[in-house]
């Protein structure tokens, strides 16, 4: 069985990309097909047999500024000729879905989500870009267009997989389509519980919507210890914002943040996420999520098992979760947090891909 892989781009790693290393550990001889490659992630794909599309040289010259391109995305994505293929599987929160596959080919596609700037975000995403009127308005129209091939690339896929049933949720209603449920491969068994800290843990991209300001706020509100690791957009602000007792660590290496991560009294995620690695691989060492309770904190965080939640995106919200969270930490015990995480293992994810396959008569069921 000839197999491909489909990302939308290869220029930094996080928890799409953990998704497409694990796939090619099931498939390791298929090829990847995407728009663009970073040289620098070459440590995790070496080796790989990698085919980039015409935007790879706009890339190569400007940079992030390829994203002026956007527009012409689709034309690139359809330019990659995949018929010889059995299988192909997108690994997909853009464009790779899009893809054109011969009639014999199967196009499964893995969904980190609907284009979010093209849907139930397209209006946030407008006013973000802090654009004058005159600019905004063909933006919007691009937009527009965009969202129509979206919508078409969708009926090429012949079986959507979500990382969740959020984002399940969101393939019904924009795509108007099924799809079956699951979860990211997560490393578990690699992560343990070691001895707490004190201090509380903000992690991930410092972008807006991940709404960390909360909890640099409300830490400093209560006087609690907050490390911050991440780098982004938003960092320049937090630090403003921050108390005596907040720390920001930047970007580390995945050792320190193994060590890290397990010995924190408890990981603070304060945005909306379809899904969210990075409650996973806390709950997974041991430590327990003060999370708000929308999108897919509601799948990973047990309530009053491995977290708390808090209502409301406010600053008042958040610090009455904590507070609570102060009055019954002792009983969060780390490897009974730990034992919630099985159902996100790697073995796991693959045990249920192949089943896909093999219920969809792609794959025979001694594979």
């Amino acid at each position: 069985m000839k197999v491909a892989l489909v990302h939308d781009i290869l220029t930094q790693f996080g928890g799409a990309e953990r998704v497409l290393l694990k796939l090619l550990a099931m498939f390791p001889e298929a090829p990847i097909y995407t728009l663009v490659y970073d040289e620098k992630l070459k440590p995790f794909f070496a080796g790989k047999k990698i085919i980039t599309s015409g935007l790879q040289s706009k890339y190569d010259r400007f940079g992030r500024y390829y994203k002026f391109w956007l527009g012409s995305m689709p034309t690139y994505i359809e330019q990659f000729d995949l018929c010889e293929y059995d299988l192909v599987i997108s690994d997909s929160n853009s464009f790779a879905k899009g893809v054109l596959t011969g009639p014999d080919t199967f196009h499964l596609c893995y969904t980190h989500s609907p284009t979010r700037y093209l849907w139930d975000w397209t209006h946030e995403y407008l006013r973000e870009q802090n654009l004058n009127p005159l600019m905004s308005v063909p933006l919007a129209l691009q937009l527009h267009k965009l969202r129509q091939w979206d919508r078409i690339a969708a009926d090429r896929v012949d079986q959507f997989v979500a990382n969740s049933k959020n984002v399940a949720e969101r393939i019904k209603k924009y795509y108007r389509r099924d799809a079956k449920v699951i979860y990211p491969p997560v490393s578990v068994n690699e992560m343990h519980p070691q001895k707490k800290e004190d201090y509380f843990l903000v992690l991930g991209r410092l972008s807006k919507y991940k709404r960390n300001d909360l909890a640099v706020a409300a830490c400093r509100g209560l006087d609690l210890p907050l490390k911050v690791v991440g780098t982004g957009p938003e960092l320049g602000n937090l630090k403003k914002m921050a108390g005596p007792k907040t720390e920001f660590l930047g970007f580390i290496n995945d050792d320190e943040l193994f060590s890290l991560r397990a010995k924190a009294r408890a990981l603070i995620f304060a945005g909306e996420e379809d899904f969210g690695l990075v409650m996973v691989e806390s709950i997974a060492s041991g430590v327990p999520v003060v999370a708000y309770g929308k999108g897919g904190a509601l799948e990973i965080v047990e309530d009053e098992v491995s977290g708390l939640f808090f209502d409301k995106p406010t600053v008042k919200s958040l610090r009455e979760a904590l507070e609570r969270f102060l009055t019954m930490e002792n009983k969060f015990l780390p490897n009974r947090i730990k034992q919630t995480a099985e159902k996100f293992s790697e073995q796991n994810f693959e045990k249920q891909i192949k089943r896909c396959l093999r219920e969809s008569g792609i794959m025979n069921h001694e594979s």
